[in-house]
């Protein structure tokens, strides 16, 4: 079938319209209604199914069905609803090479019964060009009507699509940088001890098993989005990390050899699984960050605060690494980066930059919604 349920809607309707129309004014007219002049309105409707896949032959048929009616029965119809739906479409479909050579031929046409012609007929004449030219504007300014949405769709479509490229390029730096990093200083840890305490080195590559294990956990779960084939549509959803996981990131973090505290100030609250997994994410990227950069003998502290309208977690290392220029600029580096998308996400600000002395300040605030609550 090469027709909608809305085109049989639109025919059926224009037939109907002619159908009552003709035996009006035959009524009128004539004083009788011809039974074989309602036919054609019969023939109308198989016509003007046709009007999509072959709008120039579905007007010709239209035209050449009304000029019929007019030469048999001249009840004086004029520019009929079934030649409206027939040039619309053929305004849509077409050219003006084709619409607008039509256009006059359907002013004129359904007038040739009419002889001789009198002041009626050159009033009808301009009623069917006004007619005409109002289905030719309504046709035209509809097309680019729906020409600018399905462009917009398009924009917002490749918009989306960018946008869904940049969090997973986020999410992807922000799992590769931290267990690979944690995996590289474990191991060097424990190539030190090889020779002189194989229990610490036995510790330390089961603890690098885990962390590849949640790495290639991490990863797969993101690249199934990336599948076309929907592969992954059947495989239970893991729940992104969020709050309740900073205290295992913050023993991977002294396991690593960074020795990190970790505070809680004020009444917990339920945040929303996006704002937690952006407050896991800054801390994971800082904590890596803290570990590449901060030196020898560096300490950090990792410190998440619920206020009455906002959240704040704050990551400070006492390391002398930033003064060697590894992220001397705030906001330089591609996790820097991504972490204040995160919160801006959140209508939130991130804070960074050296802290007084030594060391280095990572901070961010994020309002709370407005129908978040304490736990109880």
């Amino acid at each position: 079938m090469s027709w909608t349920r809305n085109d049989v809607l639109v025919a059926v309707g224009a037939a109907a319209l002619d159908l009552i129309g003709f035996v009006l004014t035959s009524q009128d007219v004539q004083g009788f209604v011809p039974v074989a002049g309602c036919l054609p309105m019969a023939v109308s409707v198989l016509v003007l199914l046709l009007r999509r896949r072959a709008p120039v032959l579905a007007f010709v048929a239209v035209l050449a069905v009304g000029l019929a009616v007019h030469l048999s029965w001249p009840v004086g119809q004029g520019f009929n609803a079934a030649m409206v739906v027939a040039l619309y479409s053929l305004v849509r479909l077409r050219g003006p090479a084709v619409y607008v050579p039509a256009s006059l031929v359907s002013a004129v046409l359904p007038l040739v019964a009419q002889v001789p012609w009198s002041r009626v007929s050159f009033l009808n004449l301009a009623g069917n060009c006004a007619g005409v030219l109002f289905v030719v504007v309504a046709g035209l300014v509809v097309g680019r009507w729906q020409r600018e949405v399905e462009a917009n769709r398009g924009l917002l479509a490749e918009r989306a699509v960018a946008d869904e490229r940049r969090r997973i390029a986020r999410e992807m730096h922000d799992i590769v940088a931290h267990h690979v990093t944690t995996m590289r200083l474990m191991a060097g840890g424990a190539r030190a001890n090889l020779d002189r305490d194989p229990e610490v080195v036995r510790d330390a590559l089961v603890t690098l098993e885990g962390l590849s294990c949640a790495a290639l956990h991490e990863m797969r779960q993101l690249l199934d989005v990336l599948r076309a084939d929907g592969e992954a549509r059947g495989t239970t959803a893991v729940p992104h990390p969020g709050v309740a996981d900073l205290e295992r990131i913050v023993a991977e973090s002294c396991a690593a050899g960074l020795p990190t505290e970790f505070e809680v100030r004020g009444p917990l609250r339920q945040l929303p699984a996006g704002m937690q997994l952006t407050v896991f994410r800054v801390v994971q990227e800082a904590l890596t960050n803290t570990r590449k950069h901060a030196g020898s003998g560096a300490r950090a502290r990792v410190c998440l605060t619920y206020g009455e309208h906002e959240t704040t977690v704050e990551v400070l290392d006492g390391g002398d690494g930033a003064a060697e220029g590894s992220v001397s600029a705030p906001g330089s580096g591609y996790g820097l980066i991504g972490m204040r998308e995160r919160v801006a996400l959140h209508g939130g600000l991130l804070e960074t930059g050296r802290r007084e002395g030594r060391g280095y300040r990572v901070a961010a605030r994020l309002p709370l919604p407005t129908d978040e609550g304490a736990l109880r």
